[in-house]
């Protein structure tokens, strides 16, 4: 299956992302194209966390998010299809929710890597700081809605993050409560940030939507590169490591 990728990446690297465990938080438009990039790739042992539903709204931009799957939880239809990719994977979905109290049931110290594309900034701060007291290598996504131009995405240690309200606002409340990262971990941000131009309506049971402050515009390419990247940040780490 992965012969292509064991041409350019060669046979340690691959066997090592054989054996590698990873947790993802998150997969919607950013997380759920990260982990079809992991499995793709050759990884195999592979935790995705999201406690939600597809809905007709996460039909633009999100893996899994087709009108048949409308309803279902996102961490199963992935899951589904991750196996498809590689039926000798071992992909655990957990449709929970991350947070304070339910910190302790996810084990992050089982974990080679842990990848963060939460949106909820409460949860985010809450995962980073506990993820980043882990042996781990920690990556994170930052805003990627209100982003439309895919040459302005990059990659940049948190706290050098430039243009991005989500990293501003993570910052401000670790200093506020400080609290801060045990350790630097590298996210994919960009500075681009545009204001939404269309009026929007909640069309169905969306119940994560509905319980946003603020709903704003997202485009497939955008967030889907903002994923991949997440992924490139893992593979490169286990090919540089291999070589």
């Amino acid at each position: 299956m992965n012969s292509r990728t064991e041409l350019l990446l060669g046979k340690e690297a691959m066997e090592r992302m054989a054996e590698v465990r990873v947790i993802l938080f998150g997969v919607g438009g950013v997380g759920s194209w990260c982990a079809e990039s992991l499995v793709r790739s050759g990884i195999r042992h592979l935790t995705i966390v999201d406690s939600d539903c597809v809905s007709q709204t996460n039909i633009n931009r999100q893996l899994m998010a087709l009108h048949s799957t409308v309803g279902q939880p996102k961490v199963e239809v992935l899951r589904q299809r991750l196996l498809d990719i590689n039926p000798q994977a071992d992909i655990t979905a957990l449709q929970k929710i991350y947070s304070a109290e339910t910190s302790a049931d996810f084990h992050l110290e089982q974990y080679d890597y842990i990848i963060d594309a939460i949106d909820s900034l409460e949860n985010k701060a809450q995962l980073l700081l506990t993820a980043c007291h882990t042996e781990a290598q920690v990556v994170a996504a930052m805003g990627a809605a209100l982003k439309l131009d895919p040459q302005k995405i990059r990659v940049a240690e948190f706290w050098k993050v430039k243009g991005c309200p989500l990293a501003r606002a993570l910052r401000q409340r670790f200093k506020r409560k400080k609290e801060f990262p045990a350790k630097k971990f590298l996210c994919v941000y960009s500075d681009e940030v545009l204001p939404n131009r269309g009026t929007y309506s909640v069309i169905d049971t969306d119940t994560w939507t509905q319980r946003k402050a603020q709903v704003n515009g997202t485009v497939c390419h955008a967030v889907a590169i903002f994923g991949f990247t997440l992924a490139s940040m893992v593979i490169k780490d286990i090919y540089y490591q291999s070589t």
